[in-house]
């Protein structure tokens, strides 16, 4: 087995990332369905995540198939065509994605049925097993007619009814999501308590604001349990997201440091050089804040900012993210800058009088005793000088700086989520030479020099995988999603009131000056001389 499929493997051997007490099966036959499997989302992450996880062997060829339900009158060529620019392209994969796209059939709703074990097979195995059924997101019949065929491919397997797992996953706008649940609640549920499971997954956005999300979730909660419901941000899947409560709490380095005494400002930064791109009519619904920063940006600070939790159980984690977003004070005004690139009406799907920010940053303060006065800034926008998202963790300055080099830089720790995953801890050293000078320079975790030959799983497919196992750590919880827009919905009902403007700035810039000026204030000092250039192999 090559080494990047031996690490993602292991990874989830690891029995302290498991729920101890669940007694729920996590064998037999499993059906994962996608609704909405024409749709971009599926097509460029749901349907890679599950080529991925079908290459590298960790569903069983004798328990799975998957399933596609879509409203799109496609062929099935045109499907094929659809997801063939989103899988691997080298010429090692061509056999594989060949392989895959012949699986990969649709009408209305699709069963596929993959052989994990010996790809040569999968043909003569599986293709007669292909099941058709028409139906809409909110009619009875083609629900019932899904159940059916489900139900067909279990007898098939020799699965008693109701031992059977059921991942519906919801590649699909929120809107429909109560009437699709419903559906599902209705006529496709697993039958019985015997051991097996029906789950789903949702995708954000998850509601505009505080109201419009509990609304939302009331009515799925209404139809499945709190352990049923599996909320995704695939943020929380990144690999260095993943390794931050590692970082975190199992290196003793970092706890005397991890504070306000040592601890200046924290940057959450995620920066696109690119704008909206015919998505323009979508993001002006939303907006930057709510796309970005109120669920990715602010799933980083949870597990930056949080206390050590009792364990690593799902709940126990998630506990503590709560605790520190009910932490969090009323944001203020004077701390809240708001852009919008020049060019961004252009787009004929957007409105000519759009208040939409494509920037914002903004502080957070948290009101603990590990925080006070330590601001959090966040930060994204689209239509900027780079592409990258990471975290930069500044410290204060050293005092009695007998080397006078203050002005060369702060200690900082930064992260580099994306791309070039790195860490790398910014100090001062001596310069090499005769005289007693100083310079900035790294201590550098580079993971493409490090980690060699290692590959590492894309974020969706961790989080199916850890749907499929019943492992909701990366997933969130309601009550969770409930202190998050608590947060950002005052602010966010100004925005869309009117009565905050976003900031005219030029494409190809760092944003509005006022943003600049707003992290100087907060008390965040650049390095002008120091760039960090990722190593070579």
């Amino acid at each position: 087995m090559a080494s990047g499929e031996w690490h993602c493997e292991k990874r989830f051997k690891n029995e302290s990332f498991r729920n101890e007490d669940e007694n729920v099966l996590e064998t037999g036959c499993l059906s994962i369905i996608v609704l909405g499997a024409s749709g971009d989302l599926a097509k460029k992450k749901t349907f890679p995540a599950l080529f991925n996880l079908y290459g590298k062997g960790f569903l069983q060829s004798d328990e799975v198939h998957i399933s596609g339900y879509a409203r799109t009158k496609i062929s099935d060529d045109e499907l094929r065509d659809r997801i063939r620019g989103y899988l691997p392209q080298s010429k090692e994969d061509a056999e594989d994605v060949s392989k895959f796209l012949q699986l990969v059939t649709t009408l209305l709703v699709i069963f596929l049925i993959f052989n994990l074990q010996r790809m040569m097979r999968l043909i003569l195995l599986l293709l007669m097993q292909i099941k058709y059924v028409t139906g809409s997101y909110d009619t009875a019949e083609g629900f019932q007619a899904l159940d059916k065929a489900i139900t067909e491919q279990e007898i098939s397997k020799n699965i008693r009814e109701g031992l059977s797992r059921r991942l519906f996953y919801l590649a699909l706008p929120p809107s429909v999501y109560p009437q699709v649940c419903k559906m599902i609640k209705s006529y496709c549920m697993n039958k019985s308590d015997l051991g097996g499971w029906t789950r789903i997954v949702v995708e954000k956005p998850f509601g505009k604001d505080l109201a419009s999300a509990e609304e939302l979730s009331s009515q799925i909660g209404e139809l499945f349990d709190e352990p049923q419901i599996y909320r995704i941000d695939h943020y929380l899947g990144k690999e260095l997201v993943q390794n931050l409560l590692v970082l975190r709490f199992a290196n003793r380095l970092f706890l005397p440091l991890w504070n306000r005494d040592n601890i200046d400002n924290v940057q959450i930064v995620f920066r696109e050089d690119f704008g909206t791109e015919g998505r323009g009519g979508y993001f002006d619904q939303y907006g930057i804040i709510r796309d970005i920063i109120q669920n990715h940006l602010l799933q980083v600070f949870c597990l930056v900012a949080m206390e050590k939790p009792v364990s690593l159980k799902p709940e126990h984690i998630r506990d503590e993210k709560v605790k520190v977003l009910q932490s969090v004070i009323p944001i203020k005004d004077k701390e809240v800058v708001i852009g919008q690139y020049e060019g961004y009406k252009d787009d004929p799907t957007v409105p000519d009088n759009s208040n939409t920010p494509t920037f914002a940053t903004m502080i957070l303060r948290i009101h603990n005793e590990r925080w006070e006065g330590v601001p959090f800034i966040l930060k994204a926008g689209k239509a900027l000088n780079s592409r990258k998202a990471e975290i930069r963790v500044q410290f204060k300055d050293v005092p009695g700086d007998i080397f006078k080099c203050q002005k060369q830089g702060r200690n900082e720790f930064v992260i580099r989520l994306q791309p070039s995953e790195a860490m790398y801890m910014k100090l001062t050293v001596k310069q090499p030479g005769l005289e007693m000078s100083t310079a900035q320079s790294e201590l550098d975790l580079s993971y493409t020099q490090r980690y060699q030959g290692v590959v590492i799983p894309e974020a969706y497919e961790r989080l199916i995988l850890d749907t499929i196992k019943g492992d909701q750590q990366h997933f969130v919880r309601r009550d969770e999603q409930k202190a998050a827009w608590e947060i950002f919905t005052p602010l966010l009902h100004r925005i869309d009131d009117g009565e905050f403007k976003p900031i005219p700035y030029k494409m190809g810039s760092r944003g509005p000056v006022e943003a600049d000026e707003l992290l100087e204030g907060a008390g965040y000092v650049q390095t002008h001389d120091y760039i960090w250039i990722p190593p070579s192999l």
